[in-house]
């Protein structure tokens, strides 16, 4: 850590898997540079204090029930937890800004600005009266968030028509408004709670806006160079694409699952190149059948792999005991299966192939920084936008469209780990990977929108 500035950020993430490691990474940056960092976090997923020592953690009530944790609707979360913090957070930040603490007193600190979610939604007009600037941290690619805000008029405009009336001709067609994704997707994507999403989604546009300025801690110029652009035009602050942030402090990460720690070692012992590794994230949830597909498609492929399965990721058991005992001596004998992985740690040994992702962006990016080629399976929101840049644009993955099926898994990751075909894909994943690992590097792009960043926040 260097030589303190003087300035304090605050920090308030969303209290997602997704979101907090993000945050934190941002935080090793910002203290790397001199910064003292104050997290404010909810109790519900606390993010881990004592992995952070240099930070500074306040936590606060949130009021959800036991119930409302267990909920899979993340708008409805998002919009329980906007209501239940705010008294609590704006009272921690008051104090905070008013406060007399000797120790910071003795530093000559101030703070600088706050930093959080695009899901907070009440912090907005909260650090205007407190003139705090706010600055929205972001977890999207940038061109999923240039476009979802759009998604209110498209369900207005296009969802009622398309809905029962788009023919199997027309579910490929790209739409215009949100490309790459295809009409069937567009549909997957609206076909959700609408309500209250629409609502929430205008209250984000209107605050981000009003913010101090974007920060995109998993993008840079050439991932969304076109999206940036855009951006910048229609939000008129400014914007930050500082990613892919990991690669600041590799193979740090604030998990809120602990990761098993024989992943690495059981690498050890595998060829280059011939392991698939399969998760799903952090925050979906697959069925008992889908369960099996993924455990048959794996086991056919006769390849080498690690399967994450979450607890509680699959609906209706406890974790893997759906497997029969004579299939899962033979999953044992080809592969690992692990309730969490290590994952940077994981993409980054010689031994993985590929990636059967759900494509979350966090996950995208960490692929293609470690230059490890995707087998695509987006479940809802932007991993089916992210699926189609990697499917499509880059040309860097394989898309199984939408088919949780055994011998479609089976066949991509023939395709991919022992067919020309997969070596025409690592090869632009290489050339791919070589372009985002250099935007982090000094003169880089990513880094030179880090330090405008840091020069930003300093300003105030």
């Amino acid at each position: 850590m260097e030589k303190s500035n003087g300035l304090r950020v605050i920090m308030f993430p969303l209290p997602l898997q997704g979101c907090i490691n993000p945050m934190l990474q941002l935080a090793k940056i910002l203290l790397s540079r001199g910064f003292s960092i104050t997290v404010i976090h909810t109790r519900y997923n606390a993010p881990k204090a004592s992995s952070h020592p240099l930070v500074t953690f306040l936590e606060i009530p949130d009021g959800l029930s036991e119930i409302e944790k267990r909920t899979r609707d993340v708008t409805l979360l998002l919009t329980i937890l906007n209501q239940r913090c705010e008294s609590s957070f704006r009272d921690c930040l008051t104090k905070l800004l008013q406060s007399d603490d000797s120790e910071i007193e003795e530093e000559k600190q101030r703070i600088s600005c706050l930093i959080d979610d695009l899901g907070w939604i009440f912090t907005q007009p909260l650090a205007k009266s407190l003139n705090l600037p706010r600055f929205v941290l972001n977890t999207y690619k940038v061109s999923f968030f240039k476009d979802h805000f759009l998604l209110p008029q498209l369900r207005r405009e296009m969802y009622l028509p398309l809905q029962g009336l788009i023919t199997n001709s027309e579910q490929d067609d790209i739409v215009e408004e949100f490309p790459p994704l295809r009409k069937k997707d567009l549909l997957r994507i609206l076909d959700a709670e609408t309500e209250v999403l629409d609502s929430y989604l205008n209250m984000m546009l209107e605050t981000s806006k009003a913010s101090s300025g974007l920060i995109f801690v998993s993008s840079c110029e050439e991932l969304d160079q076109d999206s940036l652009s855009q951006a910048r035009h229609d939000f008129q602050v400014p914007i930050f694409a500082i990613g892919p942030s990991h690669c600041y402090f590799p193979g740090s990460s604030s998990s809120l699952f602990t990761p098993d720690a024989t992943c690495i070692p059981w690498l050890e012992k595998q060829e280059d190149k011939s392991v698939i590794y399969a998760s799903f994230g952090s925050a979906v949830t697959i069925s008992e059948s889908e369960l099996l597909e993924v455990a048959w498609g794996l086991r056919n492929s006769d390849q080498p792999f690690i399967w994450v399965v979450r607890i509680g990721s699959v609906n209706g058991a406890k974790w893997i005991e759906g497997i029969p005992e004579e299939l899962m001596e033979k999953l044992r004998e080809q592969g690992k299966i692990v309730k969490w992985a290590p994952q940077q740690e994981v993409l980054n040994h010689q031994a993985i192939g590929g990636f059967l992702t759900h494509n979350g962006w966090n996950s995208t990016v960490e692929s293609v920084s470690e230059g490890v080629p995707m087998i695509c399976s987006p479940f809802y929101w932007d991993q089916l936008q992210n699926a189609r840049f990697v499917s499509e644009v880059w040309r860097v993955g394989l898309h199984l469209e939408n088919r949780i099926e055994r011998n479609e898994i089976e066949r991509a990751i023939k395709r991919l780990l022992l067919e020309t075909e997969g070596e025409a894909i690592r090869e632009r994943m290489e050339l791919l990977k070589e372009k985002v690992r250099r935007s982090v590097k000094p003169n880089g792009s990513a880094y030179r929108s880090l330090e405008h960043l840091i020069d930003h926040i300093s300003s105030f």
